[in-house]
């Protein structure tokens, strides 16, 4: 395939692109400069350069930044070049210099294409590149994601040369006299990408000649599997994953590899195999469970599965009228207010009226606490919130999230059940009137 059928098949550039060609000097990224640059034309597009120096080789990364920029001053190309210390960056956010580099790179290219009006960003990642990161990520135990090795587009940036090989790079170089310099860190072995390229893929070669192009040929193949397992994890998650819950039998029911993702998509795309895994079993064994994930615990109650931050039980809260209190891991939104001589009482679970001369002190919106009792008014019996929470079938879930309103001698009313005897109200009464909602701020009201 060449590249400009790779282009349209991919439908990388459109007519009126201004394409910003990030240009190391070497081989691969002269290569793409001269090739965008020679068929604009053709293509309907307008081509800038941008040259990053890491500043890990001295006075020779610096003169490869040049070296561009020249190149691009004699063919009216505008042409941005930056720096950043990588060694610096990497100790200083405790990360790897390749992990630097790149995202020092990238931060350059993105402002780089703001200052020229680039509408997308063009790399010189070909199918060597492509070969080896397949490679990598199958050392690491990379899933098929990772098996895909480097998509033709994301996120804004392309890459044009993704079925290229590299021998077909220096070939196109050396028909068409195009210049570039070597960067002597890629002769080394200091990057695992170095060890693939030098010693792992020549092997492969050997047993395939066309190693390369067949290595390109099953990504294309593992990115339309990806693409259709991504879609029908997309479809159950927008129909089942609701208010930060999703049912346990209907998540079973679908194929493990769409569940996983399912899983991937509410907990966040780095979640490893090992977490998600824990989470999927969840289901299989008995009684509550749960699992802790980083940032998250998801826990398993009567069928379902909770989604919530770590901790995210709520906190108390001081209740006074004339104040309104939103509760984040419920959604419910809590205001009071004081009603001299009362004319009507309500009798609802959501609205809840005490006697303001039976209150003890200040009032507090908690979770419940254990050894909790309440003696609800049309009950006639005192029960423990343990067993009143039991006999109505909540979940763990709803057990934390039901707010609890307290005075300095105990319990005064739960949310959804009523209030207690003791601070039962009648009209004419001084009452303080507590109103508990649901809010449009959770999608449930």
């Amino acid at each position: 395939m060449t590249i400009i059928e790779f282009i349209n098949e991919n439908a990388l550039l459109k007519a009126g692109d201004r394409v910003l060609c990030a240009v190391s000097g070497g081989a691969d990224s002269m290569c793409l400069l001269h090739y965008l640059h020679t068929n604009a034309e053709k293509l309907g597009i307008s081509v800038c350069a941008a040259s990053f120096d890491h500043m890990l080789r001295g006075e020779a990364s610096a003169r490869d930044c040049e070296f561009v920029a020249a190149w691009c001053r004699e063919r009216d190309i505008p042409c941005v070049t930056g720096c950043g210390d990588v060694r610096l960056y990497a100790f200083s956010e405790g990360m790897s210099e390749e992990e630097a580099a790149r995202g020092l790179r990238y931060a350059f290219l993105k402002k780089s294409a703001a200052e020229l009006g680039c509408t997308v960003t063009a790399t010189a990642h070909n199918a060597n590149d492509n070969a080896e990161t397949m490679l990598f990520n199958l050392t690491r135990g990379g899933g098929l994601k990772g098996l895909c090795g480097i998509p033709p587009e994301r996120d804004g940036i392309i890459r044009p040369l993704l079925s290229t090989t590299r021998e077909q790079i220096e070939r196109y170089n050396e028909e068409n006299s195009v210049p570039f310099v070597t960067d002597a860190t890629n002769l080394g072995d200091d990057y695992t990408r170095n060890i693939l390229r030098h010693h792992v893929t020549p092997v492969l070669e050997s047993i395939n000649p066309a190693f390369f192009t067949a290595a390109a040929r099953t990504a294309l193949s593992l990115r339309e599997d990806e693409r259709c397992l991504e879609e029908m994890a997309r479809a159950a998650y927008d129909k089942l994953y609701k208010n930060s819950a999703l049912p346990a039998d209907k998540l079973m029911q679908l194929p493990k590899p769409v569940a996983m993702r399912v899983i991937r998509m509410i907990c966040g795309r780095g979640l490893s195999y090992a977490h998600a895994q824990a989470v999927y079993a969840l289901p299989s064994g008995n009684g509550s469970r749960h699992a802790d994930i980083p940032g998250m615990r998801v826990t398993y109650d009567r069928g379902v599965l909770y989604f919530g931050a770590e901790n995210s039980i709520p906190r108390e809260y001081a209740l006074k009228a004339g104040q309104r209190i939103y509760i984040p891991e419920s959604g419910l939104e809590v205001s009071a207010q004081i009603i001299g001589n009362c004319e009507r009482i309500f009798k609802s679970f959501n609205i809840l009226d005490f006697k303001c001369d039976s209150i003890c002190g200040n009032i507090s919106l908690t979770p419940r606490k254990s050894g909790d009792k309440i003696r609800l008014s049309h009950r006639k019996c005192t029960k423990s919130l343990k067993d009143l929470f039991n006999e109505s079938g909540m979940s763990l879930r709803m057990r934390e999230l039901t707010p609890v309103l307290r005075d300095e001698k105990g319990v005064i009313g739960v949310y959804g059940f009523g209030i207690d005897e003791r601070c039962i109200a009648r009209t004419g009464d001084r009452v303080l009137r507590v109103t508990i909602n649901k809010t449009n701020r959770t999608g449930d009201n």
